[in-house]
């Protein structure tokens, strides 16, 4: 906690204890799906031939120093990361999950921080909006919920349709080039980029 590098070595740590321990488990439990977001993860699995309560078991014998802890869905639903799943007899559909306590609270406009700081919540909501697998009345409630957060911390309210906007262009441009991204580590980066370019 607190170190630069707790993320990339924790990252670094589960990621083996996958490929030495935890596959082994999915695989011996039957565990049809699984997915991992750093400490979240989603498994998906089948009643009649899985036990959850085993799969818990095995995960908290890998190690003395990690405790997985169980949250199973309630009333056909279940939340992952910002999203709720709900379960139905012939379909999976997905909702924006916020917590009791988010507040929506951002940095506001006639703050001193940096423009792009301050937008950058709101290139998060219209790209999630954008993105997420959403039906169209829960669009809807997440727009209106977008440009709540406008209002309230004093933005104009034509800052969404300008983001949207240039999300768009971007996604063309994209259709034209390929973009990578890479550490900078002097003359080795430079040959890369050059034989890049060349290439394209």
């Amino acid at each position: 906690m607190g170190a630069p590098t707790s993320s990339i070595l924790s990252e670094i740590y589960l990621q083996f204890l996958e490929n030495t321990k935890i596959f082994d488990i999915l695989k011996d439990k039957k565990v049809t799906g699984y997915f991992r977001y750093m400490d979240d993860i989603l498994i998906i699995y089948n009643e009649n031939t899985t036990d959850a309560s085993q799969v818990l078991r095995s995960f908290n014998d890998i190690s003395p120093s990690l405790t997985f802890t169980l949250e199973q869905e309630k009333e056909n639903k279940l939340n992952f990361l910002d999203i709720l799943i709900t379960k139905t007899k012939d379909k999976i559909s997905f909702d924006i999950y916020g917590k009791e306590t988010t507040s929506y609270i951002i940095i506001p406009d006639d703050s001193c921080h940096p423009t792009e700081r301050k937008l950058a919540a709101f290139r998060y909501f219209t790209n999630r909006i954008n993105t997420y697998n959403l039906d169209q009345t829960e669009k809807q409630t997440e727009t209106n919920v977008a440009k709540q957060i406008v209002s309230n911390n004093k933005f104009d309210t034509s800052i969404l349709n300008r983001i949207n906007g240039r999300k768009t262009k971007r996604e063309q441009d994209s259709q034209k080039r390929r973009w990578a991204i890479c550490t900078y580590c002097g003359r080795e980066t430079r040959l890369v980029t050059k034989r890049s370019r060349t290439q394209t």
